[in-house]
């Protein structure tokens, strides 16, 4: 017989702290990017586009951002606007086009990748790497489950 669910029971007060802490970490990073005037979103397209030097469509970039595309294109005309990305067209769909990183972007990322390396080292200071091995481990399971629970639910 299962214990009955409550919010004593464990997994929701991890469920819980795990909610606290990427809320936590989103505002520590609203902080930290904004010197360079970019949101945390704004730096993952400009870290996936780093990685993509031949580019990414804006649905590829709303598939690794789990965002819909409709998110991704605000943040794509904001960074073209700062000219920090561009759109190229596909050459073979002219319907097309690929996202890319520009020089710009590339001396910016150059300017931020140091700082927020150094920076992400230190929020996990005090975990060992067997740690957040099983840390990351317990996260893609937990992040499996709740594919498959939402995958059950009516739509």
């Amino acid at each position: 017989m299962k214990p009955r669910a409550d919010e004593n029971h464990p997994g929701y007060r991890v469920l819980m702290e795990l909610l606290r802490t990427a809320d936590t970490v989103w505002n520590a990073s609203l902080a930290f990017f904004e010197r360079w005037d970019l949101s945390p979103s704004q730096f993952n397209v400009l870290n996936l586009l780093h990685d993509n030097p031949a580019g990414l469509s804006q649905t590829d970039l709303s598939r690794q951002l789990i965002m819909h595309r409709s998110n991704v294109t605000g943040l794509v005309d904001r960074l073209e606007k700062r000219g920090l990305v561009a759109r190229r067209e596909v050459a073979a769909d002219r319907r097309a086009y690929s996202v890319v990183l520009t020089a710009a972007g590339t001396r910016l990322l150059r300017d931020i990748l140091p700082r927020y390396y150094e920076e992400a080292a230190r929020v996990w200071d005090r975990l060992s790497a067997r740690r957040a091995a099983g840390l990351i481990a317990d996260l893609q399971q937990v992040a499996k489950n709740a594919q498959q629970i939402a995958a059950k639910l009516p739509r």
